[in-house]
């Protein structure tokens, strides 16, 4: 059984919540998937909260996500008052993120974000703007024809059935560009701290690495097994006449630097990600970039997606289903 989520009604503060794994169903005698995954792996996850799939994805397929990137970016128009620094750090996050409408209606439009120190006080671009973004959220699956077609390709669905999905649908997307040399630190965290679901253990991340992911250039941290936790901190939407858009409750754990593992991938390799396994990214303080897609699936059977969560389905946009 899946255990509770880890917050009640509106206002209640959050606590551990007792966490069940993915319903996983194999067949040791069914063929193989597209990219094979073996019933080790499959375990692995379960103990892990995270699995490495390298060539997962061609070269070709991680060219032509560069390629469309780079064509998006050239057509980039965000007006000088909507560009926003993005951050994970909680205070520069709240101001950045959490006091802009930008942010909170982009679930259903494709919208960009920059890195920190990128623009002066009028919003002007202080380096090349192509040098300047952090990432490009959060509806690419949806409105770009390349990346709706890697996020629905047959591949992907098959390893979605393998995992047990009866009616994942697609909550967002992120392209993410960890520039050469400013690409900011991603804060360790959980992802179901900002997509809320009851029960939890229903929100599982799709990490592809367009560029090969290294210690030096930003690769994601895990610390294994931690997604058997339950959560102690959410993202919600704040109440009307609220100071910011978005507010925190709860606050996240000290974790010990000792207890993460880096997860270094080469180009094409994809990365799963359990909704509540901690997770970090460090400063790319080197000089090559770190681009990656990824995109969240939320298993709808049995599941209520929270009406506190920053980012909701639109008339215009509901959740896609994964499967096509």
């Amino acid at each position: 059984m899946l255990g509770q989520g880890s917050r009640g009604e509106a206002g209640s503060q959050p606590c551990r919540a007792q966490v069940a794994s993915w319903c996983w169903c194999w067949n040791p005698g069914a063929p193989a998937p597209m990219a094979s995954v073996t019933q080790q792996q499959v375990q692995q996850f379960h103990k892990d909260g995270f699995l490495v799939l390298e060539q997962f994805f061609s070269a070709e397929e991680c060219d032509s996500m560069r390629r469309q990137i780079q064509r998006i970016v050239a057509e980039m128009e965000v007006p000088p008052h909507c560009r926003t620094a993005f951050s994970t750090r909680e205070e520069e996050q709240l101001q950045q993120q959490g006091s802009s409408d930008y942010f909170l209606t982009s679930g259903d439009k494709i919208r960009f974000f920059f890195e920190k120190g990128v623009l002066d006080e009028k919003g002007n671009f202080l380096i090349p703007k192509e040098k300047s973004v952090s990432k490009i959220g959060h509806a690419l699956h949806a409105y770009d024809p390349v990346f709706k077609q890697i996020t629905h390709s047959p591949k992907v669905q098959e390893l979605g059935r393998k995992l047990g999905l009866e009616r994942p649908v697609v909550v967002q997307s992120m392209y993410i560009f960890k520039q050469p040399g400013i690409g900011g630190e991603v804060t360790p965290h959980q992802d179901a701290t900002f997509l809320h679901t009851e029960p939890l253990g229903r929100i599982l991340g799709f990490w592809i690495a367009l560029e090969d992911a290294t210690q030096e250039n930003g690769c994601l941290w895990f610390i294994p097994g931690s997604h058997t936790n339950g959560i102690t901190r959410r993202m919600v939407r704040a109440a009307s006449g609220a100071s910011t858009c978005v507010e925190f409750v709860g606050s996240e754990p000290a974790y010990d630097d000792k207890q993460f593992i880096p997860l270094p991938i080469r180009k094409g390799g994809l990365i799963l990600i359990h909704g509540e396994v901690v997770h970090k990214s460090e400063l790319n303080s080197s000089e090559s970039s770190r681009h990656a897609f990824t995109f969240h699936v939320m298993e709808a059977k049995g599941t209520t997606w929270s009406k506190e969560n920053w980012l909701q389905p639109t008339p215009e946009l509901p959740f896609p289903s994964l499967y096509t």
